[in-house]
């Protein structure tokens, strides 16, 4: 077992960044680019721990190795966000860091996991130490494209593009890192469409692959408008609802741990600055809720694509099977509702609401509603 192991069907990639571990290629700054679920952030953190090894090649064994995995090496710090952004005070935080001597023998590794959500003053603030790094500092940023990041950031970083894997790829690693049934990995590989982390979720998640069911079900029932306007709804509070079981634990967590450092359990009272500490937080949260929302109901549509896409699959003929095979009689009647050109046309829609929201922040249940009045099909060609 090495540390690149979790960067599924990546080898090429995979090639480049042990020979830059050991030496050949090797420079200061790096993005990690790819679709979603392909892995930018394990690879990243595999180099980083690469560069930490005892054994200069990510063996996964040593002490440097499970520290950077566990997240607690001193000499590798990773900024992640919940949040819609990341603020200059975060990166300048991150910049005074990277200007200090590593405390071990190798590197000072920084790697900004959502470099796409830098806002304008972070970015700035940013290129001024990717411009003039110390010696042993190494950057590693993620995005999901080079065009997600400042031409000035991404011109002084060497270049690293992921690609989706395969389904055969997806379940063999479920298969093999977790024991799944080859059944079920199968299933969870096609729905995920390639992303690592979701198929994960659908394959050891009973909950997960059901909210995802009751999604890509949803296509076939939207035959009127009053069912387009119910289906609208229905994204929008299934989507609530995963969102709320991923952050309620957590928040409560925060809560307890705001409460314990604050000493309100122990003392029985509450200090005067707990108020504005208390306020922090309740705002993070809600802003973590709200992205967190958005992700899950971006996630959603993006299950909806997969049943037009296997729609105008049917249509043309195609070969092989579908990704939603398990619902593959309301994606014939979807194929014969609707011409490929209507398809085509649902598909954009989906993207446009997709658009309104994360790019216009326009509320989520006006952009579904928008969205599903343009999804609804004929029901007597649908009979005929």
């Amino acid at each position: 077992m090495t540390v690149w192991d979790d960067l599924v069907g990546q080898r090429p990639v995979v090639e480049s960044l042990r020979a830059a571990a050991s030496g050949q290629g090797m420079t200061h700054a790096w993005l990690f680019t790819g679709p979603p679920g392909s892995g930018r952030s394990n690879a990243a953190l595999a180099l980083a721990a690469a560069l930490q090894c005892e054994a200069r090649t990510g063996c996964a064994e040593c002490h440097s190795c499970r520290t950077v995995r566990a997240g607690s090496h001193a000499d590798v710090t990773v900024i992640r966000t919940e949040k819609l952004s990341i603020g200059v005070d975060e990166v300048r935080g991150l910049v005074r860091r990277s200007a200090l001597a590593p405390a071990g023998d190798r590197w000072q590794v920084l790697v900004v996991e959502d470099s796409d959500r830098l806002t304008d003053q972070a970015c700035n603030a940013l290129l001024k130490a990717i411009e003039e790094p110390t010696p042993r500092t190494v950057w590693l940023l993620c995005a999901p494209t080079v065009d997600d990041v400042l031409p000035t950031i991404r011109s002084r970083c060497r270049l690293v593009t992921l690609t989706t894997p395969t389904a055969t790829e997806v379940a063999a690693f479920l298969v093999r890192s977790l024991g799944v049934p080859e059944p079920l990995a199968a299933h969870a590989a096609r729905a995920s469409q390639g992303h690592i982390g979701r198929a994960r979720a659908i394959a050891r998640d009973e909950a997960t692959r059901n909210r995802r069911n009751e999604v890509v079900r949803l296509a076939a029932q939207m035959t009127t408008l009053g069912a387009a306007m119910s289906a609208a709804t229905n994204l929008h509070e299934v989507a609530k609802e995963e969102a709320a079981a991923i952050t309620s634990e957590l928040d409560a967590r925060e809560k307890v741990d705001l409460d314990a450092a604050y000493g309100v359990e122990e003392r029985g009272r509450r200090p005067r600055e707990y108020a504005a500490a208390l306020k922090r937080l309740e705002d993070g949260q809600r802003t973590r809720a709200k992205r967190r929302v958005l992700d899950v109901v971006d996630r959603c549509l993006m299950d909806l694509v997969s049943v037009y896409r296997d729609a105008i699959a049917l249509s043309a003929g195609a070969a092989g099977q579908l990704v939603n095979e398990e619902i593959r009689g309301d994606v014939a009647a979807i194929a014969r509702a609707a011409a490929p050109e209507q398809l085509l046309r649902m598909v954009d829609a989906v993207f446009t609401a997709r658009e309104q929201m994360l790019e216009f922040n326009v509320p989520p249940q006006l952009a579904l509603e928008s969205m599903t009045v343009a999804l609804r099909i004929d029901p007597e060609r649908r009979a005929s």
